[in-house]
Protein backbone atom coordinates (compact mmCIF):
# COMPACT_ATOMS: atom_id res chain seq x y z
CA UNK A 1 0.00 0.00 0.00
CA UNK A 2 1.23 3.35 -1.37
CA UNK A 3 1.32 6.57 0.19
CA UNK A 4 -2.09 9.33 -0.11
CA UNK A 5 -3.93 7.34 -2.40
CA UNK A 6 -5.68 4.66 0.02
CA UNK A 7 -9.08 5.37 1.49
CA UNK A 8 -9.30 4.32 5.11
CA UNK A 9 -11.34 5.33 7.86
CA UNK A 10 -9.62 6.13 10.70
CA UNK A 11 -10.94 6.79 14.89
CA UNK A 12 -9.58 8.20 17.81
CA UNK A 13 -11.30 6.24 20.87
CA UNK A 14 -14.66 8.00 21.05
CA UNK A 15 -16.64 10.71 19.37
CA UNK A 16 -15.22 11.24 16.14
CA UNK A 17 -15.99 13.48 13.27
CA UNK A 18 -14.75 12.96 9.75
CA UNK A 19 -12.40 14.92 7.82
CA UNK A 20 -11.43 14.61 4.41
CA UNK A 21 -7.71 14.85 3.49
CA UNK A 22 -6.19 13.70 -0.25
CA UNK A 23 -8.17 11.02 -0.78
CA UNK A 24 -8.68 8.91 3.46
CA UNK A 25 -11.08 9.79 5.80
CA UNK A 26 -10.17 10.51 9.61
CA UNK A 27 -12.13 10.86 12.17
CA UNK A 28 -11.30 13.09 15.24
CA UNK A 29 -12.85 13.80 18.29
CA UNK A 30 -15.49 16.53 18.03
CA UNK A 31 -15.50 19.44 20.09
CA UNK A 32 -18.22 18.50 22.30
CA UNK A 33 -16.79 14.98 23.24
CA UNK A 34 -13.49 16.18 23.88
CA UNK A 35 -13.43 16.37 27.85
CA UNK A 36 -14.13 12.60 27.52
CA UNK A 37 -11.06 11.60 25.99
CA UNK A 38 -9.33 8.98 28.04
CA UNK A 39 -6.04 10.94 28.83
CA UNK A 40 -3.85 8.24 30.56
CA UNK A 41 -0.94 9.30 28.67
CA UNK A 42 -0.74 12.39 30.23
CA UNK A 43 -0.92 10.84 33.61
CA UNK A 44 1.81 8.60 32.28
CA UNK A 45 4.46 10.83 31.44
CA UNK A 46 3.54 13.15 34.06
CA UNK A 47 5.10 10.48 36.65
CA UNK A 48 7.78 9.73 34.53
CA UNK A 49 8.86 12.92 33.87
CA UNK A 50 11.92 12.35 36.38
CA UNK A 51 12.90 9.29 34.16
CA UNK A 52 12.56 11.40 30.78
CA UNK A 53 14.77 14.52 32.15
CA UNK A 54 17.19 11.63 33.16
CA UNK A 55 17.70 9.99 30.16
CA UNK A 56 17.87 13.42 28.25
CA UNK A 57 20.49 14.46 30.86
CA UNK A 58 22.88 11.12 29.44
CA UNK A 59 21.65 11.71 25.44
CA UNK A 60 23.12 15.53 25.84
CA UNK A 61 26.12 14.30 27.70
CA UNK A 62 26.79 12.03 24.33
CA UNK A 63 27.84 15.39 22.44
CA UNK A 64 27.34 14.79 18.49
CA UNK A 65 28.51 17.84 16.20
CA UNK A 66 27.81 16.97 12.80
CA UNK A 67 30.20 14.81 11.13
CA UNK A 68 31.46 13.67 14.05
CA UNK A 69 31.05 9.75 13.02
CA UNK A 70 32.18 8.74 16.53
CA UNK A 71 30.31 10.49 18.58
CA UNK A 72 27.77 10.29 16.32
CA UNK A 73 28.19 5.98 16.65
CA UNK A 74 28.05 6.45 20.57
CA UNK A 75 24.25 8.52 20.05
CA UNK A 76 22.96 5.69 17.82
CA UNK A 77 24.00 2.91 20.05
CA UNK A 78 22.51 4.89 22.92
CA UNK A 79 19.18 5.33 20.83
CA UNK A 80 19.39 1.46 19.77
CA UNK A 81 19.75 0.38 23.47
CA UNK A 82 16.41 1.88 24.28
CA UNK A 83 14.38 0.99 21.34
CA UNK A 84 15.28 -2.18 21.67
CA UNK A 85 11.67 -4.74 21.90
CA UNK A 86 10.13 -1.18 21.30
CA UNK A 87 10.10 -2.46 17.19
CA UNK A 88 11.97 -3.82 14.29
CA UNK A 89 15.28 -1.93 14.64
CA UNK A 90 17.40 -1.19 11.69
CA UNK A 91 20.84 0.39 11.51
CA UNK A 92 22.34 1.98 8.07
CA UNK A 93 25.93 3.76 7.83
CA UNK A 94 25.52 6.45 5.42
CA UNK A 95 28.94 7.03 4.34
CA UNK A 96 30.79 10.29 5.81
CA UNK A 97 27.83 11.04 7.66
CA UNK A 98 27.51 8.47 10.00
CA UNK A 99 24.43 5.99 11.35
CA UNK A 100 20.74 6.24 10.37
CA UNK A 101 18.00 4.43 12.61
CA UNK A 102 14.95 3.10 11.14
CA UNK A 103 12.42 2.08 13.90
CA UNK A 104 9.28 -0.14 12.78
CA UNK A 105 5.98 -0.76 15.18
CA UNK A 106 3.41 -2.50 12.82
CA UNK A 107 0.17 -1.34 13.33
CA UNK A 108 -2.99 -0.73 11.62
CA UNK A 109 -4.70 2.22 10.07
CA UNK A 110 -2.96 4.60 8.20
CA UNK A 111 1.40 4.74 8.01
CA UNK A 112 2.51 7.46 10.02
CA UNK A 113 6.25 9.04 9.84
CA UNK A 114 7.79 10.39 12.55
CA UNK A 115 10.86 12.01 12.31
CA UNK A 116 13.79 13.39 14.17
CA UNK A 117 18.08 14.09 13.93
CA UNK A 118 20.36 13.28 16.39
CA UNK A 119 23.24 15.82 15.11
CA UNK A 120 23.36 19.26 16.65
CA UNK A 121 25.29 21.97 15.88
CA UNK A 122 27.58 22.46 18.78
CA UNK A 123 31.46 21.48 18.05
CA UNK A 124 32.65 19.33 21.37
CA UNK A 125 33.45 21.70 24.32
CA UNK A 126 31.27 24.71 23.39
CA UNK A 127 29.08 24.63 25.92
CA UNK A 128 30.77 24.99 29.59
CA UNK A 129 28.12 23.06 31.10
CA UNK A 130 26.51 20.30 29.35
CA UNK A 131 23.28 20.01 31.86
CA UNK A 132 21.99 22.82 33.63
CA UNK A 133 18.56 23.41 35.39
CA UNK A 134 17.26 26.98 36.32
CA UNK A 135 13.98 28.24 36.77
CA UNK A 136 12.59 25.63 35.55
CA UNK A 137 14.08 25.31 32.36
CA UNK A 138 16.77 23.00 31.19
CA UNK A 139 19.81 24.16 29.67
CA UNK A 140 22.52 22.20 27.34
CA UNK A 141 23.64 21.53 23.82
CA UNK A 142 20.63 19.97 21.63
CA UNK A 143 17.81 19.59 24.68
CA UNK A 144 15.82 21.67 22.18
CA UNK A 145 17.30 20.87 18.16
CA UNK A 146 16.73 18.66 18.85
CA UNK A 147 17.44 15.69 21.24
CA UNK A 148 14.47 16.59 23.24
CA UNK A 149 11.71 15.40 20.47
CA UNK A 150 13.90 12.52 19.73
CA UNK A 151 13.14 11.14 23.01
CA UNK A 152 9.49 12.01 22.57
CA UNK A 153 9.28 9.33 20.20
CA UNK A 154 11.16 6.33 22.34
CA UNK A 155 8.63 7.59 25.45
CA UNK A 156 6.04 7.46 22.99
CA UNK A 157 6.50 4.21 21.73
CA UNK A 158 7.67 2.36 25.36
CA UNK A 159 4.29 4.39 26.53
CA UNK A 160 2.68 2.23 23.53
CA UNK A 161 4.35 -1.23 24.37
CA UNK A 162 3.60 -0.86 28.24
CA UNK A 163 -0.01 -0.41 28.03
CA UNK A 164 -0.97 -2.62 24.89
CA UNK A 165 -2.87 -0.20 23.25
CA UNK A 166 -3.86 -0.08 19.47
CA UNK A 167 -1.80 2.25 17.50
CA UNK A 168 -1.40 3.38 13.63
CA UNK A 169 1.53 1.97 11.46
CA UNK A 170 4.71 3.76 12.81
CA UNK A 171 7.91 4.16 10.80
CA UNK A 172 10.20 6.18 12.67
CA UNK A 173 13.62 7.58 11.41
CA UNK A 174 16.81 9.01 13.19
CA UNK A 175 19.20 10.68 11.00
CA UNK A 176 22.71 11.77 11.68
CA UNK A 177 23.13 14.95 9.03
CA UNK A 178 19.88 17.15 8.98
CA UNK A 179 22.23 20.44 10.46
CA UNK A 180 23.74 20.43 7.36
CA UNK A 181 20.72 19.64 4.84
CA UNK A 182 20.65 15.86 5.37
CA UNK A 183 22.88 15.07 1.52
CA UNK A 184 23.24 11.54 3.23
CA UNK A 185 19.55 11.25 4.31
CA UNK A 186 17.78 12.59 2.03
CA UNK A 187 16.76 9.99 -0.54
CA UNK A 188 15.96 7.51 3.05
CA UNK A 189 13.48 10.00 4.31
CA UNK A 190 11.83 11.01 0.75
CA UNK A 191 11.38 6.79 0.13
CA UNK A 192 9.93 6.69 4.28
CA UNK A 193 7.82 9.92 3.43
CA UNK A 194 6.26 8.58 0.11
CA UNK A 195 5.52 5.30 2.31
CA UNK A 196 3.57 7.09 4.79
CA UNK A 197 0.06 8.83 4.88
CA UNK A 198 1.00 11.36 7.47
CA UNK A 199 4.59 12.71 8.86
CA UNK A 200 5.01 14.21 12.00
CA UNK A 201 8.71 15.99 12.68
CA UNK A 202 9.86 16.38 16.40
CA UNK A 203 11.18 19.64 15.84
CA UNK A 204 10.74 21.64 18.57
CA UNK A 205 7.97 24.42 19.13
CA UNK A 206 8.29 27.85 20.36
CA UNK A 207 7.39 29.21 23.63
CA UNK A 208 3.70 29.74 22.50
CA UNK A 209 3.44 25.93 21.84
CA UNK A 210 2.61 26.31 17.92
CA UNK A 211 2.44 23.95 15.25
CA UNK A 212 4.73 24.48 12.31
CA UNK A 213 2.66 24.01 9.15
CA UNK A 214 4.59 25.79 6.57
CA UNK A 215 8.58 26.32 6.37
CA UNK A 216 10.49 28.13 4.16
CA UNK A 217 12.94 26.67 0.94
CA UNK A 218 16.07 27.22 2.01
CA UNK A 219 19.85 26.87 0.03
CA UNK A 220 23.05 28.42 -0.77
CA UNK A 221 24.67 29.03 -4.24
CA UNK A 222 28.08 30.10 -4.55
CA UNK A 223 29.81 32.42 -7.22
CA UNK A 224 33.08 32.14 -8.19
CA UNK A 225 34.55 34.74 -10.10
CA UNK A 226 37.62 34.47 -12.34
CA UNK A 227 39.65 37.39 -13.28
CA UNK A 228 43.06 38.34 -14.25
CA UNK A 229 45.84 39.39 -11.51
CA UNK A 230 48.38 42.45 -12.20
CA UNK A 231 50.65 44.41 -10.32
CA UNK A 232 48.62 47.00 -8.56
CA UNK A 233 51.30 49.74 -8.65
CA UNK A 234 52.99 48.49 -11.93
CA UNK A 235 50.40 47.31 -14.64
CA UNK A 236 46.53 47.46 -13.19
CA UNK A 237 45.39 47.88 -16.22
CA UNK A 238 46.47 44.89 -17.43
CA UNK A 239 44.36 43.50 -14.23
CA UNK A 240 40.52 42.51 -14.27
CA UNK A 241 39.95 42.64 -10.44
CA UNK A 242 37.73 39.68 -9.43
CA UNK A 243 37.34 41.57 -5.95
CA UNK A 244 35.09 44.31 -7.79
CA UNK A 245 33.20 41.45 -10.12
CA UNK A 246 31.97 39.86 -7.09
CA UNK A 247 30.91 43.36 -5.44
CA UNK A 248 28.64 43.65 -8.64
CA UNK A 249 27.31 40.87 -8.42
CA UNK A 250 26.53 41.37 -4.80
CA UNK A 251 24.53 44.16 -5.18
CA UNK A 252 22.55 42.15 -8.29
CA UNK A 253 21.65 39.65 -6.30
CA UNK A 254 20.30 41.48 -3.94
CA UNK A 255 18.08 42.83 -6.17
CA UNK A 256 16.18 39.75 -6.02
CA UNK A 257 15.21 39.79 -2.81
CA UNK A 258 11.39 40.51 -1.98
CA UNK A 259 10.40 41.00 1.25
CA UNK A 260 6.70 41.71 0.59
CA UNK A 261 6.76 37.58 0.04
CA UNK A 262 9.51 36.95 2.39
CA UNK A 263 11.85 35.97 -0.28
CA UNK A 264 15.29 36.75 1.20
CA UNK A 265 18.58 36.46 -0.44
CA UNK A 266 21.84 37.34 2.16
CA UNK A 267 25.37 37.28 0.14
CA UNK A 268 26.72 36.33 3.91
CA UNK A 269 30.19 35.13 3.10
CA UNK A 270 32.72 37.05 -0.08
CA UNK A 271 36.29 35.96 -0.12
CA UNK A 272 39.15 37.05 -2.72
CA UNK A 273 42.35 38.32 -2.85
CA UNK A 274 45.86 37.88 -1.39
CA UNK A 275 47.98 41.19 -0.79
CA UNK A 276 46.94 44.11 -1.67
CA UNK A 277 49.75 45.34 -4.13
CA UNK A 278 48.08 42.75 -6.24
CA UNK A 279 44.92 42.65 -8.52
CA UNK A 280 43.08 40.05 -7.13
CA UNK A 281 41.92 37.12 -9.49
CA UNK A 282 39.71 35.15 -7.83
CA UNK A 283 36.59 35.78 -5.53
CA UNK A 284 34.19 33.77 -3.85
CA UNK A 285 30.23 34.76 -3.06
CA UNK A 286 28.01 32.38 -0.82
CA UNK A 287 24.61 33.06 -1.19
CA UNK A 288 21.82 32.13 1.57
CA UNK A 289 18.50 31.84 0.01
CA UNK A 290 14.92 31.57 1.54
CA UNK A 291 11.78 31.33 0.32
CA UNK A 292 8.11 30.52 1.04
CA UNK A 293 6.72 29.38 -2.66
CA UNK A 294 8.00 26.91 -5.06
CA UNK A 295 6.94 29.81 -7.30
CA UNK A 296 9.61 31.94 -5.62
CA UNK A 297 12.97 29.66 -5.51
CA UNK A 298 12.20 28.95 -9.35
CA UNK A 299 12.13 32.88 -9.61
CA UNK A 300 15.35 33.08 -7.91
CA UNK A 301 17.15 29.72 -9.64
CA UNK A 302 16.52 31.46 -12.47
CA UNK A 303 17.81 34.74 -11.99
CA UNK A 304 20.90 33.51 -10.32
CA UNK A 305 21.78 30.88 -12.68
CA UNK A 306 21.23 33.54 -15.29
CA UNK A 307 23.84 35.79 -13.62
CA UNK A 308 26.77 37.55 -16.28
CA UNK A 309 29.49 39.17 -15.57
CA UNK A 310 29.75 43.08 -15.29
CA UNK A 311 33.45 43.86 -15.72
CA UNK A 312 35.45 42.76 -19.31
CA UNK A 313 37.60 39.84 -19.16
CA UNK A 314 35.69 38.36 -15.65
CA UNK A 315 34.59 35.27 -15.59
CA UNK A 316 31.57 33.81 -13.08
CA UNK A 317 30.51 30.41 -12.81
CA UNK A 318 27.02 29.14 -10.35
CA UNK A 319 27.02 26.36 -8.25
CA UNK A 320 24.53 25.10 -5.15
CA UNK A 321 21.40 25.85 -5.43
CA UNK A 322 17.72 25.19 -3.25
CA UNK A 323 18.38 21.84 -1.15
CA UNK A 324 14.89 22.29 1.03
CA UNK A 325 12.36 23.01 -1.14
CA UNK A 326 9.32 25.07 0.66
CA UNK A 327 7.11 23.33 3.06
CA UNK A 328 3.71 24.99 1.82
CA UNK A 329 0.53 24.66 4.07
CA UNK A 330 -1.78 21.91 2.40
CA UNK A 331 -5.83 21.19 2.95
CA UNK A 332 -4.46 17.66 3.98
CA UNK A 333 -1.82 19.10 6.55
CA UNK A 334 -5.13 21.64 7.47
CA UNK A 335 -7.38 18.65 8.62
CA UNK A 336 -4.22 17.20 11.13
CA UNK A 337 -3.78 20.13 12.87
CA UNK A 338 -7.47 20.82 13.08
CA UNK A 339 -8.17 17.28 14.52
CA UNK A 340 -4.69 17.52 16.77
CA UNK A 341 -6.13 20.87 18.23
CA UNK A 342 -9.42 19.44 19.36
CA UNK A 343 -7.00 16.71 21.14
CA UNK A 344 -5.24 19.60 22.53
CA UNK A 345 -7.84 21.04 24.00
CA UNK A 346 -8.14 17.52 26.20
CA UNK A 347 -4.84 18.73 27.46
CA UNK A 348 -4.99 22.19 27.86
CA UNK A 349 -3.57 23.23 24.63
CA UNK A 350 -4.40 25.91 23.14
CA UNK A 351 -3.08 24.88 19.83
CA UNK A 352 -2.23 27.26 16.86
CA UNK A 353 -0.40 27.26 13.84
CA UNK A 354 2.69 29.32 12.60
CA UNK A 355 4.91 29.55 8.84
CA UNK A 356 8.56 29.11 10.08
CA UNK A 357 11.57 30.69 8.12
CA UNK A 358 13.93 28.08 9.09
CA UNK A 359 14.09 24.79 7.44
CA UNK A 360 14.04 21.15 8.57
CA UNK A 361 13.57 17.80 7.29
CA UNK A 362 10.05 18.33 7.31
CA UNK A 363 10.69 20.32 3.79
CA UNK A 364 12.19 16.97 2.58
CA UNK A 365 8.94 14.95 3.44
CA UNK A 366 6.16 17.79 2.04
CA UNK A 367 7.91 18.27 -1.17
CA UNK A 368 6.87 14.07 -1.89
CA UNK A 369 3.10 15.03 -1.21
CA UNK A 370 2.50 13.76 1.92
CA UNK A 371 0.48 15.74 4.13
CA UNK A 372 3.65 16.88 7.06
CA UNK A 373 3.37 18.78 10.47
CA UNK A 374 6.31 19.85 12.33
CA UNK A 375 6.76 21.52 15.53
CA UNK A 376 5.39 18.53 17.55
CA UNK A 377 8.75 18.90 20.01
CA UNK A 378 9.10 20.41 23.50
CA UNK A 379 8.59 23.58 23.82
CA UNK A 380 11.61 25.77 24.45
CA UNK A 381 14.05 28.17 22.78
CA UNK A 382 16.98 29.28 21.83
CA UNK A 383 18.06 26.71 18.76
CA UNK A 384 21.49 27.37 17.38
CA UNK A 385 22.58 29.65 20.84
CA UNK A 386 24.66 28.83 24.05
CA UNK A 387 20.64 29.61 25.99
CA UNK A 388 19.16 26.49 24.05
CA UNK A 389 16.92 25.33 26.41
CA UNK A 390 13.11 23.99 26.96
CA UNK A 391 10.74 24.50 29.04
CA UNK A 392 10.24 21.31 31.77
CA UNK A 393 6.64 21.72 32.91
CA UNK A 394 5.28 21.48 29.34
CA UNK A 395 7.20 18.18 28.64
CA UNK A 396 4.43 15.65 29.48
CA UNK A 397 1.81 17.31 27.87
CA UNK A 398 3.75 17.82 24.79
CA UNK A 399 4.11 14.10 24.85
CA UNK A 400 0.52 13.05 25.33
CA UNK A 401 -0.24 15.55 22.43
CA UNK A 402 1.71 13.85 20.13
CA UNK A 403 1.11 10.30 21.70
CA UNK A 404 -3.16 11.25 21.38
CA UNK A 405 -2.23 12.75 17.99
CA UNK A 406 -0.78 9.25 16.49
CA UNK A 407 -3.46 7.36 18.13
CA UNK A 408 -6.07 9.18 16.48
CA UNK A 409 -4.76 7.23 13.09
CA UNK A 410 -6.49 3.87 14.01
CA UNK A 411 -7.92 2.01 11.78
CA UNK A 412 -11.29 0.44 12.18
CA UNK A 413 -12.28 -2.66 10.19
Amino acid sequence: MQGNARIQQYSHRTGETACEFQGMQACFPSSDSVRSLPMNSLDFYSNHLDGYLEELMQFTAVETPTGNIKQLDRAADFLMERVSGLGFVEREVLPDHGPLLRIVREGTGVRVLLLGHFDTVWPIGCWPKLWRVDNGRVYGPGVYDMKGGLLFIVWLLRFLEQHGLSHPHIEAVFNPDEEIGSPGSRPLIEEAARRADVVLVLEPTNLEGNLKLARKGSGEYVITINGRSAHQGVEPELGVNAVVEAAHQVLKVLELEDLTKGTTVGPNVIQGGRVSNMVPDQAEIRVDVRAWTSDETRRLEKAIRGLSPIIDGSKIQIFGGFNRPPMEVSDASMEIFEGARVLGRGLGLDLAWVKWGGSSDANIAAAVGTPTIDGFGPVGEGAHQLEECIVVDEVPRRLALLTEVVRSFVHID
